[in-house]
């Protein structure tokens, strides 16, 4: 399978969520967004104005974290989050699940938490991908996630943070793939560093990676076009 530069460009979630990363790191990243031409940026949330500004009509969408990075925020802050995001202009959210409650199985618990930042979401005109951090998690318990995932109708399932103990393997990824329904995309995060890492979790049917090498993917891909 041969993947031309927008299909790959088009799969990147531009990652803007280091800790130590500075207002002029942010814009910073968002004007490479633009140059290259990524799918989105996924930025701290108190910068979703200002990617939002410097992105209006590069057709770079804006995205930010929701509970992030633990998942442990009440239901009700969550909401608030995604409001205030997508008041701000974020197109796409990105939120952790309670990992805590996952683990206990407290599935009504988690259900009821992702139904209603999903209504959320899409009522503001956003779209939903539903961080897991499957580095914690049976297989069993990432089943059914992306079971209810498919029920409340979340767009995306997604691997991991980036910030847990481990990121996208491929195991996960087609787990994820065979359990979620067809109309839940797939997205890698974690460990995608290089541009064949990139090709190898688009094979599996990944509809969006998150990363922050984006410069470093894209120019390889230019590179080997050009050989």
């Amino acid at each position: 399978m041969e993947f031309t530069y927008e299909a790959i460009a088009k799969r990147i979630d531009h990652s803007l969520l280091g800790p130590t990363l500075t207002d002029a790191e942010l814009e910073e990243g968002c004007r490479l967004a633009a140059k290259y031409k990524v799918a989105s940026v996924c930025i701290k949330p108190y910068a979703v104005a200002l990617a939002a500004e410097i992105l209006e009509g590069s057709g770079v969408l804006v995205g930010t974290t929701i509970g992030f990075p633990h998942g442990g925020h009440t239901t009700s802050v969550k909401v608030f989050e995604s409001e205030r995001a997508i008041a701000d202009g974020a197109t796409e959210l990105d939120m952790v699940i309670n990992i805590g409650h996952a683990i206990e199985g407290r599935w009504n618990q988690v259900q009821a938490e992702l139904n209603a930042i999903t209504r959320t979401a899409h009522d503001g005109g956003a779209i939903l991908k539903v961080i897991f951090e499957n580095c914690y998690l049976t297989d069993e318990q990432k089943i059914r996630l992306c079971q209810i995932c498919g029920d409340v109708g979340a767009d995306y399932v997604k691997t991991s943070t980036g910030y847990g103990t481990g990121g996208a393997s491929h195991s996960d990824l087609i787990l994820m793939r065979k359990a979620a329904p067809p109309h839940v995309k797939l997205k890698a995060a974690g460990g995608i560093r290089d541009l064949d890492a990139a090709i190898a979790v688009a094979k599996l049917g990944c509809d969006r990676i998150g990363a922050s090498k984006t410069a470093e993917i894209l120019d390889e891909l230019t590179a080997r076009s050009a050989r």
